[in-house]
């Protein structure tokens, strides 16, 4: 039997928060499932060693920077060439498309389970899908995804990295997606602050390459606790990912590094200025923070700069023990 898996969301968060659907599809059927992803999902580096994942299939369309082969009416035609020779039998669309169900159907796949149809509004990323899996197949998921790692590659980081886990290790998420989502250098470098006082730390600062992550990397290497940190922007995620499992505890925004890093079962603090809070939430070792001043959050709170660095210490000690 031959299964694929469609998630065409963008994004590596998106990607981490189907991996337990995409796995207990694989252990109901005792097979593993191929997967139709993103380039920027980077599945083959966060997906790597996944005994659940077989192919994984790089969909090449909503490319912003060009059009993607797999792009309209001819890029249907490809993508339907492309798939047709693993002669898939079953098929899991994770998304409300008439597209996908159509390529699925031209494949002439037997059983294609796909969320409901034009039903894309609103959708809760958690509750549709796991209402999804409960009925087309009677599986009760819970979301807390996580991820694979080797152990002697979690070593080789440990020595190439001079880590030494009689300080604590942290990890800041200072990067983002958007600036919306990118708290500010003074509020990391007022935790900071507060942890010289109580804890020997050490600091990993993960964050992209944009012009505007990377001032907010420069204000924090050129502040007295410089010192203290170890930049990742230049390293890959595959890079990364064992440098975070090395770390007690992250401090990130709202993106791919939260994700990353409660995947890995490291105690994550979500710093959630602009997006949904599910985001922050949905495992079991996310804390989020929210703005000083609001209840909850979604799109258009706007408040990174109402994060208080004093509720981040005081959740940080609290973890800590």
């Amino acid at each position: 039997m031959k299964i694929l898996a469609v998630q065409n969301r963008m994004g590596i968060g998106d990607m981490i928060i189907f991996i337990p659907y995409i796995e207990a599809i694989s252990k109901k059927f005792n097979v593993p499932v191929s997967i139709l992803v993103k380039e920027n999902s980077k599945a083959t580096q966060i997906l790597k060693g996944n005994k659940y994942i077989d192919q994984i299939i790089i969909l090449d369309r909503d490319n912003k920077n060009k059009k993607g082969e797999h792009d309209g009416i001819f890029g249907s035609i490809k993508l339907i060439k492309d798939l047709k020779k693993y002669n898939f039998d079953k098929i899991f669309i994770f998304n409300s498309s008439l597209r996908y169900n159509l390529i699925a159907k031209l494949l002439g796949i037997k059983n294609i389970y796909q969320y409901p149809l034009f039903q894309k509004k609103n959708q809760h990323i958690i509750k549709t899908a796991n209402n999804f899996l409960k009925e087309k197949i009677n599986l009760n998921i819970q979301s807390n995804p996580k991820m694979h790692i080797n152990s002697e590659i979690c070593k080789q980081a440990k020595s190439q990295f001079n880590i030494d886990h009689n300080q604590i290790n942290i990890l800041l998420g200072i990067g983002g997606s958007g600036d919306t989502k990118r708290v500010p250098s003074k509020i990391f470098i007022q935790f900071m602050k507060l942890c010289s006082e109580n804890y020997n730390c050490r600091y990993f600062l993960a964050t992209g390459s944009k012009i505007q992550e990377q001032i907010i990397l420069d204000q924090i290497l050129k502040s007295e606790f410089g010192k203290s940190c170890t930049a990742l922007d230049k390293l890959s995620i595959n890079k990364i990912i064992p440098i975070i499992k090395n770390c007690k505890i992250s401090i990130c925004n709202d993106s791919s590094f939260s994700h990353i890093s409660a995947a890995l079962e490291i105690e994550t603090i979500v710093l959630m200025t602009d997006t949904p809070l599910i985001y922050g939430t949905y495992s079991s070792k996310m804390h989020a923070i929210i703005p000083d001043e609001e209840t909850t959050v979604t799109h258009n709170t706007l408040g990174k700069n109402k994060i208080n660095p004093e509720k981040i210490f005081n959740k940080f000690k609290k973890i800590l023990g």
